[in-house]
């Protein structure tokens, strides 16, 4: 049986947590901040986890 290959985009973009979840980092906190609202930037600086329902994401970093 060959191994998985982990997808690219994937690796750089998502990790797993010791309990299992999916963490990543939110959206809209790279250029252009200037015009965006405070409470928009401020909630962009946390981290978010995937949902249970977005759980097939998981196939593409099998070794993480």
């Amino acid at each position: 049986m060959p191994k998985v290959k982990t997808h690219s985009g994937a690796k750089k973009r998502f990790s797993v947590t010791g309990s299992g979840k999916i963490k990543y980092m939110r959206t809209n906190k790279r250029h252009r901040l200037t015009q965006k609202d405070h409470k928009r930037k401020r909630l962009a600086r946390t981290n978010a986890y995937l949902s249970e329902a977005n759980s097939s994401l998981r196939t593409l970093i099998p070794y993480k």
